[in-house]
This record gives structure tokens, sequence and C-alpha cells, in this order.
């Protein structure tokens, strides 16, 4: 279902992915609304599921998670590979793919070898090809980032 959205929408989604705890009042002043005005549209954004949810960004690297992985996995038993990666502590996202590969897989931890721990336990599902990440460019963007 495609929904439409007015520049005010588009004003609040962004403002939100830049800062959910934003209080009402001040989101409202930011977009030209009223506290309440503000409030009745954020709630139509959650009941129609565009805003799906609310959650912290963690910086693992403060946590000592030092080293993420995205692998890409070609694999014939999907079923059995998303039950592991559902299971496993190291999965943070697990996509399926359209192409080669199947899957692409985001791991975080504190090392190389429980980053190779996870890939041995995997490769019991398919063949793997592992990219290290240097450095993020673009993170956690806005869809409406160019509002301002």
């Amino acid at each position: 279902m495609v929904t439409s959205l007015d520049e005010i929408d588009q004003h609040i989604l962004s403002i939100l992915q830049g800062n959910a705890r934003i209080s009402m009042t001040d989101l409202g002043k930011k977009v030209g609304l009223s506290t309440p005005a503000t409030n009745e549209r954020v709630k139509k954004l959650e009941g129609k599921e565009i805003i799906k949810e609310y959650r912290a960004v963690i910086d693992p690297e403060k946590l000592d998670k030092k080293v993420t992985a995205f692998i890409l996995f070609d694999t014939k038993q999907g079923k059995q590979f998303r039950t592991f990666c559902k299971d496993h502590p190291l999965v943070l996202e697990c996509h399926r793919l359209a192409g080669q590969y199947s899957y692409l897989v985001k791991v975080v931890t504190e090392s190389v070898s429980l980053l190779e721990e996870f890939i041995d336990a995997a490769l019991a599902f398919g063949e793997p090809s592992t990219l290290l990440k240097l450095s993020t460019v673009v993170e956690h963007r806005s869809f409406f980032h160019n509002i301002s």
C-alpha cells in the first residue's frame, strides 16, 4: 500500500528519525503546528505503521564490539539458515536477497576470532563471502533528509 505524505508529515518523519525523543511541543514548533495537531499527526503515522517503532541507537565500539562484518551467503537451506541467524547472538541483521547470494548478514562482535567462529558454524548452511567494515560513510539516514 502506497501512502502519500504531505510536506508536514515528511518534515515530522525527518525530525523524528534524527531525534525520536523530541517533545511534541518542540516538534510542533519545528513544523509549524500546535502540540495537539502534531500529536494527532504522529499518532496517525504510527497507526498507519509508517512509524513502526522507536529505538535507541547504540555505539557498538562503546560496548567493545569493534568488528563489524557483512557476510553474503549462498545457501539452499533457507529455512534452517534463517533460524540459525535469528537465534545467533552476533547477528544484528539478516536480509533475504535476489541475485547471486541468498542472504546478507550483519555481524558485530568483539574480535575476529569470534567472527571466525560464527563463519565456521554458518558453513553448515552454505558458502559465505565475508566483508569487514573499515568505516561508515552514511548511517541511519532519514528518508526525508533534504527537508530543513
